[in-house]
């Protein structure tokens, strides 16, 4: 892939055509923990495939933001379609949310079985189980960070075959990330993620800069300075973290860009989508 300067680089995100295959759900049974059986409680993935020629064999799991109150299309569908232009299958996942009474695990669960499930699809979405990644944006940053660092190896003698693939991503990108449950966190998120007098060692347990180990998986991150609803000292410290444990990683500061830029909003287009596929390059997961 020839990256070029950063209009034609970018160009591709305003003609994408990338058609969704049907929505899945993430356990045909219902949902470990649901609290009930409506649209809410059954979390699913999207999967947009690449056309063949431009497939890649790399996918990606989507967490779009909402302040785990909700999901923004912008960060679901639209990077999905961005992902699958360039070469990767996007599956933009639904995840249980706070403001429909689920609290944490039950977002983890969701985010760590949905990559399972993408590589049990291997073979039907001509994917390479070894090159699954994660994305997210805001607090779908924050849960695809819990996920690169609360991960686990599968369940070898588990009797649903779904769950003896490994949950561990291979990269991670984070978008303006949530990334701690401290005093840099966003309270809306916090609230609706543990309750409202959740306990200092859940606190710190999903402070995720603090579970930071040698095993989490190489992460390209970005943030704004101007941010005013995500504090930028979440994206420095989780990078901060990942370079004392070794972890190779890309951080862009942006100065200029409101919250939920994704892509590009109001007129502004921040070059992190370049940035990201020459990233993407060096991983192994575009040409």
């Amino acid at each position: 892939m020839k990256l070029t300067p950063l209009l034609l680089a970018l160009s591709a995100i305003f003609s994408l055509h990338a058609a969704p295959l049907d929505p899945i759900p993430l356990w045909p049974s219902g949902a470990p923990g649901a609290l009930g059986t409506a649209d809410q409680d059954i979390p699913t993935l999207t999967t947009y495939l690449p056309a063949p020629e431009k497939a890649t064999g790399a996918a990606i799991v989507i967490c779009p933001g909402g302040g785990y109150g909700g999901l923004a299309p912008h960060e679901g569908a639209g990077y999905a379609e961005w992902l699958a232009e360039n070469g990767v299958a996007g599956i933009v996942l639904k995840y249980r949310l706070g403001s429909k009474g689920y609290r944490h695990p039950a977002m983890l669960n969701d985010a760590a079985r949905a990559v399972r499930l993408t590589r049990s699809k291997a073979t039907e979405w001509k994917i390479d189980p070894a090159r699954v990644g994660i994305m997210g944006s805001s607090a779908g940053g924050h849960l695809a960070s819990t996920l690169l660092t609360h991960f686990d190896a599968g369940k070898p003698e588990d009797p649903d075959p779904i769950e003896r693939f490994s949950s561990r991503p291979d990269i991670g990108i984070l978008c303006y990330p949530v990334i701690s449950m401290g005093p840099l966190t966003h309270l809306g998120s916090k609230q609706r993620l543990l309750g409202d007098n959740p306990s200092p060692e859940l606190v710190e347990l999903l402070s995720n800069e603090k579970q930071v180990t040698k095993d989490t998986p190489p992460t390209f991150i970005w943030h704004t300075w101007e941010d005013s609803a995500v504090k930028v000292e979440n994206s420095l410290e989780f990078a901060a973290a990942l370079r004392k444990a070794g972890v190779p990683f890309d951080l862009h500061i942006y100065q200029k860009g409101k919250h939920g830029q994704g892509l590009g909003r109001d007129g502004v287009i921040l070059p992190w989508a370049a940035d990201c596929l020459y990233w993407l390059k060096i991983q192994g997961f575009i040409k």
